[in-house]
């Protein structure tokens, strides 16, 4: 549990500074995050935000209990890109979104991101986003050109407060682009409804239409969350114009702050270039969880601190692998050594390791500490004193490796047993034939050493030959024999 001596402080993007957190209501915390629009799969770049927010949720709920935070992440299910895809394949708009909300969903479940709370579809709150935009024309925010509905931003003093962007420097504000510069009273104002396009619209009092894209996130914050909410989260290529004008609509409808803090994840680098599909480096999470488990590409997007640019390779991937493999090799011995004496229990956590996380989400220092601890003997008092809450003696082996796994799963990591980490995506048929193969080697070596008690010299080399046989082969599928005592176990490499 959090204490006086220990808050939480965040990078606050609004106040370019860090603050201790102090949410409105401590029973019921509030978090949003923009999510995908579900017309393509996701790339990593969205991982890294999804992963950020995930951790950022893991320790509120820490803090205040899993009843008392509320996270929010939209579906954006109505957009141009999705109304154009569904025209060129000539399927109904749902079976897009659903098809790539489903694939979006399970790609973060595979890298280890809980569920949000609410996860609102655009498509689902139209009515939320028309009685908004109503409330902006009222109060002489908003205006309608041609069938089109625009935020004028020249109404609101505090535009560009969050990017520090100047009116006098913005150049367009929308996702639609040049077709409607002629249409706005400034160049800055941004959409807020749009005609209908190819059939796709919803009735409205400014006429039938479709929802612009900053007003979707302002009006599915509102209705599952509140007017003002504690936390808002995102990739910091969102700040403008998207984050900029949610503010904007948001407090000037509902005539109070939009969001207390502002929580911002850094770009994510292919090499020494940002990653764009302009320039053709887009990786997508799906592609990498064909060849990597989602905890070792979980890990890798904790390497760097949210609010610094994340350097992405094959490097970084292969150097988690093996720390977790390390980790996973560490759990696994003294798991052997105690029994099941270690029982995964939230309450008991480091607070050595947490203070990281309490420092503005400091995942590279809690990564380092907890190399630090994995590294560490059984006899080690002192190291492990450090670990754990100052004052109190040092907790038996058992009671350290909880601590220690626990906290490691508040970051999302350890999730696995020891055995179902070492053996990868293996299917049911896959296992079997493995033991099987195995069952044969260890018969292959009986009889060479019954053959060679008998004195027949050619068949225990014949025997072991065939034991050797079946371990290279297994070896070159990326399995890899440990012989015990107790017998022969296995795991990928």
């Amino acid at each position: 549990m959090i204490t006086e001596e220990h808050p939480l402080t965040l990078y606050n993007s609004m106040t370019r500074k860090k603050e201790r957190f102090i949410p409105q209501d401590p029973k019921r915390v509030t978090m949003y995050n923009c999510g995908p629009t579900v017309y393509s799969y996701a790339h990593i770049g969205n991982a890294r935000a999804a992963v950020v927010a995930d951790v950022l949720f893991r320790v509120l709920r820490h803090i205040y209990g899993e009843d008392h935070v509320v996270y929010a992440r939209n579906i954006t299910d109505v957009d141009d890109k999705i109304i154009a895809a569904a025209k060129e394949q000539d399927v109904p708009i749902s079976e897009i979104t659903e098809k790539y909300a489903r694939i979006y969903n399970d790609d973060l479940a595979a890298i280890g991101c809980l569920p949000p709370t609410h996860q609102p579809k655009a498509t689902n709150h139209i009515s939320h986003m028309a009685q908004m935009i109503e409330q902006l024309i009222e109060k002489d925010f908003a205006y309608e050109s041609d069938g089109h509905v625009f935020f004028d931003v020249s109404k609101y003093d505090d535009y560009g407060k969050l990017s520090g962007n100047t009116l006098d420097a913005l150049r367009g504000g929308d996702r639609v682009g040049e077709g409607e510069v002629a249409r706005k009273r400034n160049a800055a104002d941004f959409v807020l409804w749009k005609p209908e396009l190819d059939g796709v619209g919803w009735e409205a009092s400014f006429g039938k239409g479709r929802p612009g894209w900053h007003i979707e996130c302002s009006a599915m914050s509102k209705a599952t969350l509140g007017e003002t909410i504690d936390i808002h989260c995102g990739g910091v290529d969102l700040k403008f114009p998207h984050h900029e004008n949610e503010i904007a609509q948001s407090c000037c409808a509902n005539e109070k702050p939009f969001a207390k803090y502002w929580v911002h994840n850094e770009f994510l680098n292919m090499g020494s270039e940002k990653m764009s599909k302009s320039l053709g480096n887009v990786t997508l999470i799906n592609d990498l969880l064909k060849v990597w488990d989602g905890e070792v590409i979980r890990l890798a997007l904790l390497k760097a601190s949210f609010d610094s640019e994340l350097d992405w390779s094959e490097e970084l991937l292969t150097q988690s692998k093996s720390q977790l493999n390390g980790w996973y090799t560490f759990v696994a011995a003294r798991k052997k050594q105690i029994g099941e004496e270690y029982i995964y229990n939230p309450e008991v956590v480091s607070l050595g390791l947490m203070q990281s996380l309490y420092n503005n989400l400091n995942t590279p220092h809690f990564l380092s500490r907890l190399i630090d601890f994995f590294k560490s003997e059984d006899g080690e008092t002192e190291l492990l004193q450090s670990f754990i809450d100052q004052g109190k003696p040092p907790p038996g082996t058992s009671d350290v490796l909880s601590m220690m796994i626990n906290t490691t799963r508040v970051l999302g990591l350890l999730q696995k047993d020891p055995e179902e980490w070492f053996r990868g995506n293996t299917s049911d048929d896959e296992e079997d034939e493995i033991n099987d193969l195995i069952q044969q080697r260890d018969a292959a070596k009986m009889a060479a050493i019954a053959a060679k008690k008998l004195g027949d010299k050619a068949k225990m080399g014949e025997q072991f030959k065939r034991s050797d046989e079946i371990r290279d082969k297994l070896k070159a599928r990326g399995i890899v024999l440990e012989d015990s005592p107790d017998g022969t176990t296995w795991r990928r490499e």
